[in-house]
């Protein structure tokens, strides 16, 4: 016999309130979007035996299993507890299941894993940031791309990662063939031109794409060993004023970007509207109603940048308005 719900406490615990009376479905976490086999036998193994068969995977590269009673969500969070463990989320208790709804599943496009083009590994860049948020009950959204191509459409996130290159060159090795000139005028942005048979890189230009070290015949043009990243800012979809997000950081290193968006926390957490529907507040809103320049000072709060990092003075949004 079913008790009364606890509905905060059973989206709390990563479950869903669904249209259907006393029926829920588990949002199972997988950050950087990488899993592995045993994992997906465990969610098959929930989906047959306490949901209704179906798995749904998410916008957010999660998966959320349908159609399972709430009398059983005990029996879930035991079955789930190894899933959890081999993606190393973080736990209150063991057994327990997800500890927070807040915080959104942290996406990341297939990095270097794979693609050639990807600057970093995306994925265990994800993971980092996941041991660092998560749980947390305020409504963020991050997304990390390994290039600008922008595969995982990080731009209508809180806080798009892209990855860049900073292209070395050799001149000894050149051979001024122009190939990279080439890539970079029509898959890019211009930032190479050739004078005196050298080629001459315009560093404002550079978007940091890395087409010139994967184009070039005689390795002229290298990877710089250094991680560079974007962090592109305060994107969002939603029904009121959708938005692509604005550069706020480039150039700019890992450990910074992880450094920024626990201040952000901080900063939300200080400025949040109490009164918002469900205690959420997207955090764009907040940064339109306290003012980007306040957002900064909290945002930059104890970081130091390498000369090579530009950082926005200013960022205006503006997307469609109802």
């Amino acid at each position: 016999m079913l008790r009364d719900i606890n509905t905060r406490k059973v989206m709390k615990n990563a479950f869903r309130i669904t249209k259907h009376k006393y029926e829920t479905s588990l949002r199972v976490r997988i950050p950087g979007g990488c899993v592995d086999p045993e994992s997906l036998m465990i969610v098959s193994k929930i989906a047959n035996e306490y949901g209704n068969g179906k798995v749904h995977i998410t916008t957010r590269q999660g998966f959320e299993i349908l159609g399972i009673s709430m009398e059983d969500m005990e029996k879930v969070n035991e079955i789930i507890q190894p899933v959890i463990e081999k993606l190393d989320v973080n736990q209150d208790e063991k057994g327990k299941g997800y500890p927070a709804a807040g915080t959104r599943n942290i996406c990341a496009c297939i990095g270097n894993k794979v693609c050639p083009k990807a600057q970093y590994n995306t994925t265990e860049f994800a993971k980092r940031i996941e041991k660092e948020v998560f749980p947390n009950d305020l409504h963020f959204k991050i997304a990390l791309t390994g290039c600008p191509n922008d595969c995982i459409k990080a731009r209508t996130h809180d806080f798009g990662i892209i990855g860049m290159t900073h292209p070395i060159y050799e001149k000894d090795r050149c051979i001024s063939c122009g190939a990279c000139v080439k890539k970079c005028k029509k898959l890019s942005t211009g930032a190479l031109r050739m004078e005196n048979y050298k080629i001459i890189r315009d560093h404002d230009k550079c978007i940091g794409c890395g087409e010139c070290t994967l184009n070039c015949p005689t390795s002229a043009w290298t990877r710089d060993p250094q991680k560079y990243y974007r962090l592109a800012i305060m994107g969002r979809s939603g029904k009121k004023n959708p938005r692509l997000a604005e550069d706020f950081l480039v150039w700019v290193d890992e450990d910074s970007i992880v450094k920024v968006i626990l201040n952000t926390y901080r900063y939300v957490s200080e400025y949040i509207d109490k009164e918002a529907p469900n205690g959420k507040e997207h955090i764009g809103y907040i940064v339109d109603r306290t003012g980007f320049m306040e957002y900064k000072k909290w945002a930059l709060e104890g970081v130091e940048f390498k000369d090579i990092v530009k950082v926005n003075e200013n960022i205006y949004w503006s997307g469609i308005r109802y």
